[in-house]
Parts: C-alpha cells; sequence; structure tokens
C-alpha cells in the first residue's frame, strides 16, 4: 500500500513542504494519498541546483555512473510488488499491467547501465585533398548539461524512466516534473537515487502545477527540454523553450492493417491487447484497424467475441483487463465521440458504456472518417474497423493522419512489408504485431504532430549530449 505522504526530491533530498497534492485511487475515486507540492520557489532552487552540479555531473567517470543505474536496478527488483501495486493504485493500471511496467522500468535502467560505458566518438580522416594534408580528426560526445523533464501519467515509471536513465547514464543533471495524477511513481525513483553517490543537486523530482511548468520551459540554464504528453502541451511548450533543444515524444491515433493472408487468431488476440490493454491509454493503442474486405466479416465477428469476453472492473483483481481510464471527465470525453460517431452514421460493434471512469472495451465500424474518433487520438478503450481492397489504399488510409507515430502490418508478403517501411510516414513500422508494441532500446518516437526526436536509451543519450570535434595538424 501506499504511504500516508511522499515529499518532493529537491537537490536529490526529501523535502516534505506540504501535502497539498491529493493523489486518488483511480478505481474507488478515494484520496490514496497526499504529495508535497513544489512552488515557483522550489522549482528554482532545483534548477540552480541543476547547473551548479554540471560539472560534477560531467567529470563523473563512466563506471561510477553505471553503478549508480546498477544500484537503481538491484533496488526496483527488491520493491518490485511495492512499485506495481503504487501503479495499481495511482494510475488505474491493471496489477498484471503494472507489473509489466515494473519489469520495463528495470529494463530501462539495466540498458542504460550498459550504454552509459560505449559512449564513444570517432576517429577520422581529414586527408580529402591536398589542402588538408598532415591534419587528423576525432570527435566526442560530451553531456550537453542541465535537462527538463516532463512526463505523462500514462506510464508513470517507464517514461520517467526513459528520461532520468539517460540523462545519468550521460552525465546530465536534470529536474522532473511528473504528471500531477500519478507523481508516486516519478518520487519513488527519486528515493532509491537519493541513496546513490549522485551529485549534491544532479536530480530534482519536483510535482508541481502547470503554471509552474513554464519554469522547466523557459529558464535559459536548461539545455534540453524533453516533454512527453499531448500535442497541442508539448507544441506550446516548444514555442517558448528558447534557444534550448527540445525533444517531444507526442500522442497518435494509431493504425493497423490486416491483409488478407493473415493467421486470424493471431491477429485477433494480439488486436484485442493493442487496443485495451490498460484502457487504451497509450499513444501507440490500436485506433484504426483497416481490414482487407476479403476477411473483414470474419475477423470483425471474432474481434468483437474476444472484446466481449475481457473483464473489466478493480485494477487489482488478477483477472482484470479493463481497467477505469484516469479520470471520469476522460471517460466522459471519449464517451461523447462515441456517441457522436454513432449519430454520423457509425456502427456499435460492441461496447459503448460508462460508469463513472469506467467505460466499455468499444468497436465501431462505417464512422465517417471525419469524426474525431477517427482524426484524434482517443487515449481509450476504443477502436474503429474498416475494410481496405488494394495495399495501397490501405497505406494511404494509414497516413491519412496528422500523427505518425507507429504503424502495425500484418502481412506475410515480403515485398508488402518493404512498401509499407517505404512510404508510410511514421517513426516506426511493426510488422506482423500490432503498433503497440515497443521495448526499450529501440529509437522510439514520432513524426508530423506526433513529436520530434527519439526515445530508446541509446537514442535519447544522443539527444543529451553534443558533438565536441578536435583536430590535429602535423607540420610537415
Amino acid at each position: 500500500m501506499l504511504k500516508p505522504s511522499y515529499p518532493y526530491y529537491l537537490a536529490g533530498r526529501p523535502v516534505a513542504a506540504n501535502t497539498d497534492l491529493e493523489v486518488t485511487d483511480k478505481y474507488t475515486g478515494e484520496v490514496a494519498t497526499r504529495v508535497a507540492v513544489a512552488d515557483s520557489a522550489a522549482i528554482e532552487q532545483g534548477i540552480a541546483a541543476a547547473a551548479d552540479s554540471a560539472d560534477a555531473m560531467r567529470r563523473m567517470p563512466p563506471y561510477q555512473r553505471r553503478e549508480i543505474l546498477d544500484h537503481c536496478v538491484g533496488r526496483f527488483r527488491e520493491r518490485f510488488d511495492e512499485l506495481a501495486m503504487s501503479l495499481c493504485i495511482e494510475a488505474g493500471k491493471p496489477i498484471k499491467d503494472s507489473r509489466g511496467e515494473v519489469t520495463r522500468l528495470i529494463d530501462t535502467f539495466r540498458i542504460a547501465a550498459e550504454e552509459s560505458v560505449r559512449m564513444t566518438g570517432e576517429v577520422m580522416n581529414l586527408e580529402i585533398s591536398p589542402r588538408a594534408r598532415g591534419y587528423r580528426g576525432m570527435w566526442k560526445r560530451v553531456p550537453i548539461g542541465p535537462c527538463s523533464f516532463i512526463s505523462p501519467f500514462n506510464f508513470p515509471l517507464n517514461l520517467a524512466a526513459h528520461k532520468i536513465a539517460p540523462a545519468i547514464a550521460v552525465g546530465c543533471p536534470f529536474v522532473l516534473k511528473p504528471a500531477s495524477r500519478t507523481p508516486i511513481g516519478a518520487l519513488m525513483i527519486g528515493e532509491i537515487l537519493a541513496e546513490t553517490d549522485l551529485p549534491a543537486g544532479a536530480f530534482s523530482i519536483l510535482p508541481c502545477s502547470r503554471d509552474g511548468a513554464d519554469l522547466f520551459t523557459t529558464d535559459d540554464r536548461l539545455k534540453l527540454l524533453s516533454f512527453t504528453g499531448s500535442p497541442d502541451v508539448g507544441w506550446r511548450l516548444k514555442s517558448k523553450a528558447g534557444k534550448k533543444k527540445v525533444v517531444l515524444e507526442l500522442g497518435g491515433n494509431a493504425a493497423c492493417i490486416v491483409d488478407q493472408d493473415s493467421d486470424l487468431n493471431d491477429v485477433v488476440e494480439r488486436l484485442v491487447i493493442g487496443a485495451f490493454y490498460q484502457s487504451g491509454q497509450s499513444c501507440i493503442g490500436v485506433q484504426r484497424i483497416i481490414v482487407h474486405e476479403s476477411i473483414y466479416e470474419v475477423l470483425r465477428d471474432r474481434l468483437v467475441a474476444a472484446t466481449k469476453r475481457l473483464v473489466a472492473g478493480d485494477p487489482k483483481d488478477e483477472d482484470t483487463f479493463v481497467g477505469p481510464m484516469i479520470s471520469e471527465s476522460e471517460a466522459a470525453r471519449l464517451d461523447g465521440w462515441i456517441q457522436t460517431a454513432v449519430a454520423a452514421g457509425g456502427k456499435l460493434l460492441c461496447g459503448g458504456g460508462r460508469t463513472g471512469s469506467m467505460l466499455e472495451a468499444t468497436l465501431l465500424e462505417d464512422v465517417p472518417a471525419q469524426q474525431d474518433i477517427c482524426t484524434q487520438e482517443a487515449f481509450g478503450p476504443v477502436a474503429v474497423l474498416s475494410r481496405f481492397s488494394s495495399f495501397d489504399e490501405a497505406l494511404d488510409r494509414v497516413n491519412d493522419s496528422v500523427f505518425g507515430l507507429q504503424a502495425g502490418i500484418f502481412t506475410r508478403d515480403l515485398y508488402k512489408m518493404q512498401k509499407a517501411w517505404d512510404e508510410l510516414d511514421v517513426g516506426g513500422v511493426v510488422v506482423g504485431d500490432i503498433p503497440s508494441w515497443r521495448v526499450d532500446n529501440m529509437p522510439y518516437g514520432g513524426v508530423k504532430d506526433s513529436g520530434l526526436g527519439r526515445e530508446g536509451i541509446r537514442f535519447a543519450m544522443e539527444d543529451m549530449t553534443e558533438i565536441r570535434n578536435l583536430v590535429i595538424r602535423t607540420p610537415l
């Protein structure tokens, strides 16, 4: 169970400044714990501490960074059940999904520990013309400096980890704002980081208001802003970020193409997971299912039957697959989109009911393409089916979106796989599986309104470093 209250972490130390932030159990709606909220003075102190510790972090040898990350891995394993239950309570994430996220947290820090001693450069031959005779060059990567991180509610542990772990691996101090609805996971990471030999001031984890987040964005002492969240907020923060580098992991309305040669039993099993795991609250959750016309009816009927078998309810129950959405207001918003789509001519295949923050797993078909449920990010347990007759048509349908995060393709045709990889305007193409699949060492991110830059430890480390060149002249 959760503690009665949690401090924030300012310059590496716990500060129980207040208990102003109530964190609710997302299933019962009851207050589960209270968290200290940072004011503008605390945020200023955190940024100043990060700036002051930048030199010490930069000078920390790679083996010491690895030891710190390894310590975290060990402590996460020891506190596995506690971390999983905190997720289950603060995020409403079914307990099986919560355990999966803790596993990914461990993976993310473990990968960062391995990569922390692999940050290398290159020796270059500069003698490309007579004027460069006698010159040689080499380059290395150096930490960019203090970083600012803002993490979302849907993966409170692992998406914070994808910012924290690479920062430690390269030697960047940081300040982190966790989502106000789900701050506990990040604070538990802070509790474990406070046990390590990180330099004084190297990290601050500060729950705060949205207004406070502006300080994470505008301060020139911060050299990189990494934000994961909604597109509207992300692009607005980018416009305020000034000269600093910005990495944005934003939204999506991920599509999955199911071609006529697919194994339907396998496809149905994967689509159910992609569309409805953790109540569809994933930016790469399956939202648009585009099915070849020759198998459409069979796949639709099997998918509807499988969806109806899903168990919804208390996320602490081992059998629960669909838990609550993050809030009643979010469930009501998506419920409204579903009802509007049906009123516009869409057909409700299953689901569509709502009780408070619990929204039934919902499938729709024949929805007009301009409806919000098709064009915007649903971020909930709903998916829309449609037919295609040619593979080119299906690719065009995937690309007909302002988003471009990941796409899934079920096909056994090598040439179609290659064409999808060549032509889909997305950050990643997953063949033989759902777009919701991600492993934590791969480059992950989107194009168009889905963001800028890539996460995945090695790729985040590149964003958190700069190339420093060295040229040596040998007199002839």
